[in-house]
């Protein structure tokens, strides 16, 4: 949608329930994504929240503000031809798992992510089975090699619209694990998101805020937040 902008060009925007879900419409005709297919999502409370981006539009349209359509266009355009492959990158996340690489000083930094990620860890393995461990230091260290296979049997269960989002909160946090317990209400997303970024924080406390790192940071955490709406929407019996 990056270089998609007409003019706005209808008065209203509705939702109807279709043979293959719930449909937006504009002043009464289909929206449709850049593919040309038929923009139609899993739930009404989804449609909804299309509608109201749609309804939002003034002269022209900005799919900068519109985070749960352009989810939705990734979904139909994009993972009904890519599934698999988007699985399996986001499985290969457990390996290299931001909570399981840890710092080896200073101590108070190694004490303060085996306080706060190591609970994560432990709800993983009693949810899913499986055993990710920490390692110190930067370097790669194979994880238990059944693991892997686990995970993405968990990420396959996902329909195409809740891998759209679940994709989203993997990429920004760098946790394959902070996404699954988002996903299943283990942790809020505000919840998450500050979990993924304790080594800036850390950071932050002991040589000060960067302006533009937090600047960066602050957009990364709204696109975290609508990442999790978003997979709600997807999941909503509404």
């Amino acid at each position: 949608m990056s270089n998609w902008k007409p003019k706005r060009f209808w008065k209203e925007a509705t939702v109807v329930k279709a043979d293959t879900g719930w449909q937006v419409l504009l002043d009464g005709r289909r929206v449709r994504t850049p593919a040309k297919a038929a923009l139609s999502v899993p739930t009404r409370a989804y449609a909804e929240a299309v509608a109201a981006e749609w309804d939002a539009q003034l002269e022209e349209v900005d799919p900068a503000t519109m985070p749960v359509t352009r989810s939705a266009n990734a979904a139909i355009d994009k993972l009904s031809i890519q599934r698999e492959e988007v699985i399996d990158m986001l499985a290969a996340y457990g390996e290299t798992d931001l909570l399981c690489y840890r710092a080896t000083d200073p101590q108070e930094l190694v004490l303060r992510q085996a306080e706060r990620w190591d609970p994560v860890l432990a709800w993983a393995n009693a949810r899913y089975g499986v055993a990710l461990r920490p390692i110190s230091g930067v370097m790669f260290a194979q994880q238990p090699v059944d693991s892997l296979p686990r995970l993405r049997e968990e990420i396959a269960k996902f329909d195409s619209f809740s891998l759209a989002a679940f994709h989203d909160l993997v990429a920004l946090s760098g946790s394959l694990v902070l996404g699954l317990a988002v996903t299943s209400g283990q942790l809020a997303a505000d919840t998450a998101w500050s979990l993924s970024r304790l080594d800036e924080d850390w950071q932050a406390e002991q040589w000060g805020v960067d302006d533009e790192a937090a600047e960066a940071a602050a957009i990364k955490q709204e696109a975290f937040a609508m990442a999790a709406k978003v997979f709600s929407l997807a999941s909503s019996k509404a």
